[in-house]
């Protein structure tokens, strides 16, 4: 008996012995394709419990394989019969060279190929790092899964959430709940967001906050993906940007934040947040440069001047807005007011350092005064709209064209206009046929709380004027021609006009004339092109 106890002794050392150089596979038929081959280990001991549990306990530098994955180990326990493995500190899974995951404690089920992994979880696919307190890991899908917490760090970013999993062959990691993206420019908070190691693209797929430019510009959107490597990002279903100085909703964003360039389409929305200077567009496509602080408004672009219950609602085929500093060194800007020869202060953020360009239909709607034209040039910085080619312009029953007509604005009201070359204002008289007109080269009307005080035509000046008595009956009717003419209203209505020189003309009594033939050259009456409200203006 004791001679039998020292020969399996003698032969539990010899194995021993060799399996630090190479142990012997266990039965291969049993499990073929799938059998955990056992490479190296300084030490092996074998314990046969029954049919079901044969176990190999082994220490040191061990080494075990599974097809192309490699288990690494201070120590290991291998059931060969159901082909599974615990192993013990420094535990290294290295999966066909392309993922590897550490740990301090593997329990791995070899027929399903699944790894429970706890204490230190590390996985790394040479672009990103994970680490868990404790991952699930199927080597046949190269699919790892935490549920208590985990971290992702890929270059500078940083990634944390409650749940994850985390895709090998494709390297995207899904995060869910509590999800937070930190990288030097951005931080990204959510509770679902995939994201790829290797290209460095975040997908959003549920609610997301986007802080960027040291926490001066938020962006929300509930789908859409961000490119951190290019600073790229394309935002859909009605995203938000609240920028420090505005704001922007569209159907789908696209904005690059290395040139600063951005597009927004679908019923985009730019509100800006200065209600003293600030405008908002709304536009089926707005283009931007922040670097350069450009619109570009195209596809029913519709433009408001907000001043409370009176503000200015514009449309055009085309807007464009930028600084108007920038305009200054390439173009001149006329000075047409005192108050604008002041100098813009580049080196900071100026409300008023912005022009506005419309080009090709422009209509002009508030309820004290409407336009039209051919294009549109306003300054913030003076308050002045510039209207071109054909222009006419609207305060109540006065109808006023010209080659080019300036309005000048004061809290966003009427407070000037004046026409250059071919100027005429015609006023109808009350809802009668007849008309008063006042024609000259250049013409000045002069505004009070909204409404025309006074008019003074100059050059060439022509007249057509109806006299009424107090019950508002005609009495007579004075065409006459003047170097200089002055007009004065009362309640938007011409009371009196009077020549200052060279006055010659003819007083018509009411029933010894053709009222159409003292209509002066030119005379158009153009309501049918009147914006009649501010919806009116979006019909064309």
């Amino acid at each position: 008996m004791l001679a039998n106890r020292l020969y399996f002794l003698l032969m539990l050392l010899i194995a021993g012995s060799a399996y630090a150089q190479r142990v012997p596979p266990a039965d291969a038929a049993r499990h073929e394709g799938k059998k955990i081959d056992v490479l190296h280990a300084d030490s092996a001991k074998f314990l046969n419990v029954d049919s079901l549990h044969q176990y190999m306990s082994m220490t040191g530098k061990v080494i075990v394989k599974q097809g192309n994955t490699l288990f690494y180990a201070d120590s290991a326990v291998l059931n060969q019969i159901d082909n599974s493995l615990e192993a013990f500190g420094n535990v290294h899974i290295n999966d066909a060279d392309s993922v590897h995951t550490y740990a301090q404690y593997l329990q791995y089920l070899g027929k399903e190929k699944k790894a429970f992994l706890k204490k230190k979880v590390r996985l790394t696919d040479g672009s990103g790092e994970l680490t868990t307190e404790a991952l699930e890991y199927d080597v046949d899908l190269k699919l790892g899964t935490y549920l208590t917490g985990g971290k992702l760090v890929n270059k500078k970013t940083v990634l944390t959430s409650t749940e994850g999993r985390y895709y090998g062959d494709t390297r995207d990691v899904i995060f869910y709940r509590k999800v937070v993206l930190l990288d030097p420019e951005y931080k990204v908070y959510t509770d679902t967001l995939q994201y790829n190691t290797n290209t460095e693209i975040a997908n959003f797929i549920s609610p997301t906050r986007i802080i960027s430019d040291s926490g001066r510009r938020t962006i929300r959107t509930r789908e859409g993906y961000f490119d951190m490597k290019n600073k790229r990002g394309f935002l859909y279903k009605r995203s938000v940007i609240d920028d420090s100085t505005y704001t922007f909703t569209a159907d789908d964003m696209a904005v690059d934040d290395s040139t600063k360039l951005g597009e927004f389409r679908g019923n985009a929305v730019y509100r800006g947040k200065d209600t003293a200077q600030g405008f908002d567009l709304i536009a089926n496509n707005i283009k931007t440069d922040r670097k350069k602080d450009i619109l570009l408004a195209t596809e029913k672009p519709f433009l408001l001047l907000k001043q409370g219950r009176d503000s200015i609602f514009i449309s055009a085929d085309t807007f464009y807005s930028a600084r108007l500093s920038d305009l200054m060194k390439t173009r001149k800007v006329p000075i047409i007011r005192d108050s604008s020869s002041a100098l813009i202060d580049t080196t900071r953020t100026d409300s008023t350092n912005k022009f506005l360009e419309a080009y090709y239909h422009v209509r002009i709607f508030s309820d004290s005064l409407q336009a039209v034209g051919d294009s549109l040039f306003y300054s913030l910085k003076d308050s002045v709209f510039r209207l071109f080619k054909q222009p006419v312009v609207w305060a109540k029953e006065n109808q006023i064209t010209g080659d080019t007509i300036y309005l000048y604005t004061a809290n966003k009201k009427p407070e000037r206009i004046h026409v250059f070359e071919n100027a005429m204002a015609i006023s109808r008289v009350d809802s009668t046929e007849y008309f008063n007109q006042l024609k000259a080269t250049t013409i000045n009307a002069l505004f009070t709380d909204g409404k025309i005080s006074s008019m003074r035509a100059r050059g060439n000046s022509e007249y057509v004027f109806y006299n009424q008595d107090d019950h508002k009956k005609f009495i007579s009717v004075n065409k006459a021609t003047s170097d200089v003419l002055q007009a004065l209203f009362k309640d938007n209505k011409p009371e009196r006009v009077t020549p200052i020189s060279n006055a010659d003309g003819t007083m018509y009594p009411m029933r010894q004339v053709n009222h159409e033939e003292l209509r002066i050259r030119n005379f158009k009456w153009l309501d049918r092109i009147r914006p009649k409200s501010r919806f009116d203006i979006l019909s064309n």
